[in-house]
């Protein structure tokens, strides 16, 4: 994972945006509760747009099973994070509801981000 984001690094739905500074692996149930921060933060209020979607397969063997045997099944998806990436934007709310919004929606990420204003 080597380099810094090309597509999907600039806000184009929304007013505010989430926008990662690090590289990782986040996971659909991250995303999910990040999103999930943002709709509570926000009262349900203004528009939400999610703008990356879980499409790697992760797979796994439970412990304690032998070498070999094959793959293991597959037990959660996530997407490939790169720096410079927008994670989601956010419209329709005031600015202070915004960034408090995607403050908390950043403290369940595993990867460094900041909030970014529209120019």
């Amino acid at each position: 994972m080597k380099g810094i984001a090309t597509r999907g690094a600039n806000i184009a739905f929304g007013e505010y945006g989430l926008k990662s500074l690090s590289v990782g692996w986040v996971s659909a149930a991250q995303i999910e509760a990040a999103r999930r921060a943002i709709a509570h933060s926000t009262r349900r209020g203004g528009k939400i747009w999610t703008r990356v979607f879980p499409d790697k397969p992760i797979t796994g063997k439970s412990a304690g099973v032998r070498m070999g045997g094959g793959k293991g099944e597959i037990t959660g998806y996530v997407v490939v994070i790169k720096p410079g990436r927008m994670l989601f934007e956010v419209a329709g709310v005031s600015s202070e509801i915004a960034h408090e919004a995607l403050r908390l929606a950043a403290a369940k990420l595993p990867v460094a981000c900041k909030i970014v204003v529209r120019s």
